[in-house]
Parts: structure tokens; C-alpha cells; sequence
């Protein structure tokens, strides 16, 4: 079990403090990544349930902003699959919440972050994907079920933009939406279901600044690039 807020250690605000800022470092680099690089650092000493919460929050604003950057070359008619897929998985992946082990979906966690480090490092070339919206639609509901019930939003999404051989900016303006999609549905469907308490909404607090520091710190690095 992950504590509750009252027992976490002095060490852990602080592991959780550096894992926020560093989560939000890497996304505002390269795009994504959030819950991978949060996960790792909080899984410690949090429960799934608050993680999970904290990776939408927070990744609904650091990855909403970089969408917002992206609106005007956003297809809409290619998200709409994967949304509707997400509608289906994102409430079985919350689901998994109530009735799966804290312990079980702390590995499935792990297993699926190593999965994807290991597909990222290794980067295997194959033939490009032909496949349509219907496909589409059920990796979109994979694609739920691991955001909802981890935070991991767009992980299976990004793998799939790759196997379809879509140039690198054409991926970027697919999983980045779909990823801000699924961490709002995941939203709606905690407060919804009653995952959200009051811990969850004290360390989201906590952790609020270290991304406001990161959005000024990227800020003044892109200023002195341009300079």
C-alpha cells in the first residue's frame, strides 16, 4: 500500500518534489513522458490510485499546454477513433483501480514501463502498419484501460503512430491529443467514482509550483537559445 498523506516521510515530499520537477522537465523536452518519468519515482512510496490521479492532473496541464501550441495542425478525424476507443477503455482501466491489488498494478506498472523503455532504446525497423479506423478504435481502448488505470496516456497510442510509419511531427499531433484526452476521462471518471480525496488534492498542491518553476525554466532556456 502507498501511504496516506499524513505518513509520507520527509524524504518521501522530497522524492516526490524532485520526481514532479524532473516529470515536467522531460515533457516540456520532449513532449511526453510525464507519468513514465512520475511513476517511476512515486510508485515508491504512493498507492496506484493516488499516482494515477496525480499523472492526470498535472499531465492535463503540462500536456495541455503543449497541445494547445499544436491546435492548428491537429486532425480532428484522425483523433476520433482513438477517442471513441479511450470512452470504452479509459472506465475498465479505472475500474482495475477498485479491484486489482496495489501490489499487482504496481508490477503491471513496472512491466509496462520497462516494455517501453526497452521499445524506445531498441527502436526495432519494421514494415509500416496498413491498417484503418476500426484498428484504430481498439487501440484506442487499449490505450484507456493502461491510461485509466495508470496514468500512462498515450503509451500504447505512441507505439502505434510509430508502427505506422507516420512521420515523427504527424505522431506528435496524434498521441499528444489523445494523451490530454484520456487524462481528461480518466478525470471525469475519478471524481466520478470517488478516487479523488482530500491527500490526493493536498499533494496536488504541493507539487503545483515545481511545475509553474519548470514552465519559468524552460521559458528563460528557450530565451537565451533565441538570443
Amino acid at each position: 500500500m502507498g501511504y496516506a498523506m499524513a505518513d509520507l516521510q520527509t524524504l518521501d515530499l522530497i522524492l516526490f518534489a524532485a520526481g514532479t520537477f524532473a516529470a515536467a522537465l522531460v515533457t516540456g523536452i520532449a513532449g511526453f513522458a510525464f507519468g513514465i518519468v512520475a511513476a517511476a519515482v512515486w510508485l515508491h512510496f504512493l498507492s496506484p490510485a493516488h499516482a494515477t490521479a496525480l499523472i492526470v492532473g498535472y499531465g492535463l496541464i503540462v500536456q495541455g499546454i503543449s497541445v494547445w501550441k499544436l491546435n492548428r495542425s491537429i486532425n480532428l478525424a484522425r483523433l476520433l477513433p482513438f477517442l471513441l476507443g479511450a470512452t470504452i477503455g479509459v472506465p475498465i482501466g479505472v475500474e482495475l483501480l477498485h479491484w486489482t491489488s496495489p501490489a499487482t498494478l504496481r508490477i503491471s506498472i513496472g512491466v509496462v514501463l520497462i516494455f517501453f523503455s526497452l521499445y524506445n532504446l531498441l527502436r526495432p525497423q519494421l514494415a509500416p502498419v496498413t491498417a484503418g479506423k476500426a484498428a484504430d478504435g481498439v487501440i484506442g481502448v487499449f490505450n484507456g484501460v493502461i491510461g485509466g488505470a495508470t496514468g500512462l496516456a498515450g503509451i500504447v497510442v505512441t507505439i502505434w503512430c510509430t508502427l505506422r510509419g507516420w512521420p515523427g511531427d504527424e505522431q506528435t499531433t496524434v498521441f499528444q491529443p489523445i494523451g490530454v484526452g484520456v487524462f481528461l476521462l480518466t478525470g471525469i471518471w475519478f471524481g466520478g467514482t470517488g478516487l479523488v480525496d482530500v491527500e490526493t488534492f493536498w499533494l496536488f498542491v504541493t507539487g503545483l509550483p515545481l511545475l509553474l518553476a519548470r514552465a519559468r525554466t524552460m521559458g528563460r532556456t528557450s530565451a537565451l537559445c533565441a538570443a
